[in-house]
């Protein structure tokens, strides 16, 4: 095995590989992340001329159009491109041990710095809370907007990726400063290592598929205790998330119709697409079709994201996903009809945009395909990880697409 790896390969390298084959996956990404963050043994070395490195302006989200971004400049703030990796020869090989055992959304980008965050404005909070219920208990962070008029207002549950964090998740979708300028509130659970070395949801394991046990009772035992303690209008709760984190959005969608008006799913898989570890890393490295998930009940409206460079999780997921959106009864009963769009964004990233709408002009899917793009979130701010200010806003597209919904079932079950 160790003749495949590039030459002057440090020796904890191939000892990660031995820890992963033995099944020691949070010992293995642990040693890596050491190698990664200078702890490590690995010599420096200069940056691959080859790699694409994201440093460019955010997509303001503070109203007007979105301004070009300018190209990769010599100062890096954010991420290396998904594609790209920390040493010559390294990223291919650490990928592919990805894809034997680590989880969706291992970050091989290191711990540089990025920018700060953009503060909270007066009036407004984010504070840390949590709820329990009797799978465990989740801390989570709500933003409550300083625009707030004490009427009813949407909520937005956003999942976080692995290796991110409630406050990292923020900062990279904006989705604080769209909360503020359209007036609705933001939850973002957290996924605690003690539930999964990474910090990934565990979209995978049966017990976390399902309606009112594991992983989503609890990201819905945090919606509705926002529900019971802010004024929320039950008819616009939505959920999002990227890659793991999308993955269980997918999951609570199928699960709970009667709760989330409508679902995103960045750069994530359909609900059922694997049982365990081994056919999860399956599906992240081929894609798979979903599997209905117990709750059941009516379509939810889906919007998906995913770019056609991803190289963690394989872009025919997202195709699994609109697919797994259009298999319901209810979508094949709508007299569906599918438009496409293609385009340009000024940060330069083309994209496809195929939108499913029945009759009367509301859609049920809308799927956007990103040319170029790795893993990472769309027109992201490189405030946060995993983030490609190039690509199309998809905090506010995804936005549009869940105002313009709302639950005819909330409150049934």
């Amino acid at each position: 095995m160790n003749s495949r790896f590039p030459s002057g390969m440090p020796p904890e390298f191939a000892e990660a590989t031995r820890l992963t084959g033995a099944g020691k996956l949070a010992e293995a990404t642990a040693l890596i992340q050491r190698m990664l963050n200078g702890g490590g043994a690995a010599p420096s070395a200069p940056a691959d001329p080859a790699s694409t490195v994201i440093d460019v302006e955010p997509v303001r989200l503070d109203g007007g159009q979105a301004k070009p971004a300018p190209g990769p400049s010599a100062k890096f703030a954010g991420r290396l491109h998904p594609r790209s990796g920390p040493l010559p020869g390294l990223g291919e090989t650490l990928r592919g041990l990805a894809a034997r055992g680590m989880p969706a959304g291992f970050d091989i980008g290191g711990g540089f710095p990025r920018p700060a965050a953009d503060p909270l404005p007066d009036g407004a909070s984010f504070e840390t809370k949590s709820h329990a219920g009797p799978a465990g208990t989740r801390d989570y962070k709500l933003y409550v907007p300083a625009s707030r008029t004490g009427r009813p207002m949407p909520l937005v549950v956003m999942l976080h990726g692995c290796t991110q964090s409630p406050d990292d998740f923020a900062a990279g979708t904006r989705m604080n400063a769209a909360a503020e300028e359209l007036g609705f509130l933001v939850a973002y659970p957290a996924q605690p290592s003690s539930a999964n070395a990474q910090r990934c949801w565990n979209w995978f394991k049966p017990e976390d598929q399902g309606r009112d046990r594991g992983e989503p009772s609890l990201i819905a035992g945090i919606t509705r205790q926002v529900m019971r303690d802010h004024p929320v209008d039950p008819e616009r709760v939505y959920v999002a998330g990227l890659s793991a984190g999308g993955a269980t959005a997918a999951i609570l969608g199928a699960a709970y119709p009667d709760l989330y008006a409508a679902i995103g799913v960045h750069s994530g898989l359909p609900s059922g697409a694997a049982r365990d570890l081994p056919s999860a890393f399956a599906a992240m490295r081929q894609g798979a079709p979903g599997t209905g998930t117990a709750g059941g009940g009516g379509a939810v409206p889906t919007i998906v994201f995913h770019g056609d460079r991803d190289g963690t999780v394989h872009p025919g997921n997202g195709d699994a996903v609109a697919a797994q959106a259009l298999a319901h009864p209810a979508a094949r009963k709508a007299g569906l009809r599918a438009t496409v769009e293609r385009g340009q964004t000024p940060g330069g990233r083309a994209f496809s945009r195929t939108v499913h709408a029945d009759p009367s002009g509301s859609a049920l899917c809308e799927q956007w395909s990103i040319a170029g793009a790795g893993h990472a979130w769309a027109g992201g701010s490189p405030s946060g990880s995993y983030t490609d200010p190039a690509g199309p806003d998809a905090t506010r597209e995804m936005l549009r697409f869940f105002l313009s919904h709302r639950n005819d079932r909330a409150g049934a079950a």
